[in-house]
């Protein structure tokens, strides 16, 4: 649907990533960009660079935990044998990944390996969070000791070879927002209780508003 939309919108294709923003959740939908990928090179027939920076810019990667259950690894042969044209695309981004961190690296093959997006194992598996930092423009945690911990512990690889990509947002609705968006009723009230929507940018101006309340 976000494909068609852009194609019925008649932009260029430079433009994607400015219209449309693709967050990931965990390593759960990793494989979406691999679909746009597919999408963009086999139905739109652009070339493979083109695509996959239209990919990059599109794509944001959320880490909610540490824990194994957010690091997914799929296996190979698996992918293999449900969609074997994602599975060509991760090696394809997986080869000119490794081939432009060869030179940083001096031919580490054990630093190269921990950043491939495959795990050389028995069976080999995709690991998931790799593939989703390779294909985002910017990675972050939920929480600033959440972020510290992806930076320094659990992605400090990729933080040495992309250190900007790494930021935070702090996960969360405030109370103002959730009010005006979820129960504009109630909003509105307040707001007329209050006197003007100045509290949808600062909560603390409503310590008061019980006694102009009463007042009324």
């Amino acid at each position: 649907m976000i494909v068609k939309n852009f194609i019925d919108s008649k932009n260029l294709w430079g433009e994607f990533p400015n219209k449309n923003a693709i967050q990931l959740n965990d390593t759960h939908p990793t494989i979406a960009a691999i679909e746009l990928l597919r999408q963009l090179i086999d139905i739109y027939y652009l070339e493979y660079n083109e695509a996959y920076e239209i990919v990059r810019k599109s794509f944001g990667y959320t880490n909610h935990t540490v824990l194994p259950e957010a690091l997914e690894k799929w296996s190979v042969e698996l992918i293999s044998k449900l969609l074997p044209r994602h599975m060509e695309l991760i090696y394809l981004i997986n080869h000119f990944f490794i081939k432009d961190i060869l030179k940083k690296y001096n031919n580490n093959w054990e630093k190269i390996s921990k950043l491939s997006i495959i795990e050389e194992s028995t069976p080999k598996l995709v690991r998931m969070a790799n593939l989703s930092i390779i294909c985002s423009h910017t990675v972050n945690g939920v929480a600033e000791i959440h972020s510290e911990l992806i930076r320094n512990n659990l992605f400090k690889d990729f933080h040495e070879l992309f250190p900007r990509k790494f930021t935070n947002v702090t996960n969360g609705v405030t109370p103002r927002r959730w009010i005006h968006c979820a129960f504009r009723e109630l909003s509105n009230l307040i707001t007329l209780y209050y006197g003007s929507d100045d509290w949808l940018g600062e909560l603390g101006l409503l310590e008061n508003l019980p006694e102009k309340i009463n007042k009324v």
